[in-house]
Parts: C-alpha cells; sequence; structure tokens
C-alpha cells in the first residue's frame, strides 16, 4: 500500500503544465520564431524546435517532482489487538428446591444450566469458573478460557451430588476463593439461589465482606418464587418396595433481603427471576454491564518510495539543458 505524506505538493504537477503554456505564450509575444516553429526537414518530414523540446521536458520535470515532493509512502503496517477480559466464577445452587417445575420447558436447575451455558458462549474472551453448592460447595470448574471444557462440566451437573441444603455462604466464599489471586482488572461472581441460607459454616455476609476485601463484585439472582411450588419427589412405596416418584407442593424458603445485601456490600446488583424468560433477561443484563475491554494498539511504519520520481525529474531537466545546450538557436 502507497501513500502520500505531503499530497497538497501535487499541485506542482499543475503548476508544470501552466509553466510550459506561459513559456510557450511568452516566445510567441516577443516573436522568437524558432520556439514554436516547426520547420519540414530536408527529408520532407516535420521537424520541432529544439527549444521546444528543451522548454516541454522541463515543464514534464515538474511532475515527477511534484510527486517526489508529496512523499510516496509504502506503509508496512501491523494491527495488534489486546483484550482485557473479565474474570467470571459463576456460583451455582444444585439444592433439592431447584428441581421445582415452575420453570419452563423443564426444571429451575435445566433452565438455569441452558442459560448459563448459553452465557458462557457469549464471552469467549473472559476466563470462566463454575462453583456448585447446596449443603456443602464445590469448585466444579476453575477460571479457564477452555468454555468447551465448562460447559461440558456444566452440562453433567445433577441434583443429589451434595448434601441437601442451601449454603449460600459457602458457595460464595468458594467462588471467592477462586478469583483470589486473579490479576484481572474486573473480578465477578453471579450466585444464582431460589432460596435463603440454612446451611454451612460460612456466613453470607461474611463471604460477601471476604468479596468486598478482594475487589469482586457479586450479582445475585432469586431464581424463582417463593412458598410452595411443585418439586417431583421420589419415595418408596410401603406396599410394593417400589421407588416412585410424584409431584408435591413443597414450601420453599426465600430471602431476597440477604441477596440484595451481598450484592450492595460488593457494588454489584440483585436480581429476581420468576420464570425462564426472565432468567435469560438477567443474564442478558449482566452481560451488557460487565463488557470485555478491547484496546487496539496499531503499529505503522513507512519505507520512503520518493527516490524513482526525483531521478526522473532530474533526468528530464537534464535531457531539457542538453537538448538546449546541443540544438538551441538561443539561451533561455
Amino acid at each position: 500500500m502507497i501513500r502520500l505524506a505531503q499530497p497538497w505538493w501535487l499541485v506542482l504537477a499543475g503548476t508544470g503544465v501552466l509553466a510550459a503554456a506561459l513559456w510557450s505564450v511568452r516566445r510567441l509575444w516577443q516573436r522568437y520564431p524558432f520556439p514554436l516553429r516547426i520547420v519540414r526537414s530536408a527529408r520532407g518530414g516535420i521537424a520541432v524546435g529544439a527549444t521546444v523540446i528543451a522548454g516541454l521536458l522541463a515543464a514534464a520535470a515538474l511532475v515527477p517532482l511534484a510527486v517526489a515532493a508529496a512523499r510516496p509512502q509504502e506503509v508496512l503496517s501491523r494491527e495488534i489487538e489486546h483484550a482485557k477480559g473479565v474474570d467470571i466464577v459463576i456460583a451455582l445452587d444444585v439444592s433439592g428446591s431447584m428441581a421445582a417445575l415452575d420453570f419452563k420447558p423443564s426444571d429451575r436447575l435445566g433452565v438455569a444450566k441452558q442459560v448459563i451455558s448459553d452465557f458462557l458462549a457469549r464471552r469467549p474472551e473472559d476466563r470462566m469458573g463454575l462453583v456448585v453448592f447446596a449443603g456443602a460447595a464445590v469448585t466444579l470448574c476453575p477460571l479457564t478460557l477452555d468454555h468447551d471444557v465448562a460447559r461440558m462440566l456444566l452440562d453433567r451437573v445433577a441434583l443429589g451430588a451434595l448434601p441437601d441444603g442451601t449454603a449460600i455462604g459457602m458457595g460464595l466464599g468458594t467462588a471467592v476463593n477462586r478469583l483470589r489471586h486473579s490479576k484481572a482488572r474486573s473480578k465477578i461472581i453471579v450466585l444464582v439461589t431460589d432460596g435463603a441460607n440454612n446451611a454451612g459454616e460460612l456466613d453470607p455476609m461474611g463471604a460477601a465482606e471476604l468479596a468486598h476485601e478482594q475487589g469482586i463484585k457479586v450479582y445475585t439472582v432469586l431464581v424463582g418464587r417463593g412458598g410452595e411450588v411443585p418439586i417431583p419427589l421420589r419415595f418408596q412405596d410401603p406396599r410394593t418396595g417400589q421407588v416412585v416418584t410424584q409431584i408435591r407442593q413443597v414450601r420453599v424458603d426465600v430471602n431476597p433481603e440477604l441477596l440484595a445485601s451481598i450484592a450492595r456490600q460488593t457494588g454489584g446488583a440483585a436480581f429476581r427471576a420468576r420464570d425462564s424468560r426472565a432468567l435469560q433477561r438477567v443474564f442478558d443484563e449482566i452481560d451488557r454491564m460487565e463488557k470485555t475491554k478491547f484496546s487496539s494498539v496499531k503499529l505503522v511504519r513507512y519505507r520512503e518510495r520518493f527516490e524513482p520520481w526525483a531521478a526522473v525529474a532530474l533526468a528530464l531537466v537534464l535531457a531539457g539543458i542538453v537538448v538546449e545546450s546541443a540544438l538551441g538557436r538561443s539561451p533561455w
């Protein structure tokens, strides 16, 4: 790619044409017969005056001279893009109440897993981690850029793998521990739960204080509504001895005030989703609020290419001088 560093010098090219015209008119006005005279040679052909040729060569020299003065440059550039990603840990409640059937097309946990999986897919530049909690908390996936692995592990999450209960403090504390050594400028925890804290050794507000000390923002998402909700329960039929599943109304306690306090303590935000569409909108909002920052640095190098044009201009001027000196009949 070629660029002109000082393109306004190209005006000089037009000046060359104008100079040639003025020079010719001046010669004509001074009644010099030879500059513009076209004579016939001895062989019958047409011969042009040497001064005319010299003048045209000098005027023509202004064109490459203008290009040389405009400094044509070969552009050697390379663009480097830096992405300043966000480190995000999703802390997902997998307690028994997440089996409630008030979220379509499946249960609360199934919908939450799908929404979180879509969220991971939309943020390829961010490191993601996964923590699951019920009566205890475990790290399902440490911070990673391999989102395919994270989504595969998320897909395998099932109810009943942890002691029952809702240890919000333990889930939040485990997520904080995952981010403790992060060097990212923005560190986020998305805490997804459908209940009130009723298990675990770590107080939720104590975990929120730890997050605040580490510069971690917590977004809390309360899934579903409190009160009685339909949950499939498995039990053994005393008459047949078979294990059967029945859908029964089970009371689920929620504590939105606690989740709001956690978010407020850490500088995050609290959300509530009563159905699958609302849960999708919540994660869309979090996605907009915590954008990955990109900075683009363009390194540009130039190679000067004016030398050939300057050489052509010099050659034309010298040619004009030679023609006028050798064949001209009067000085310029």
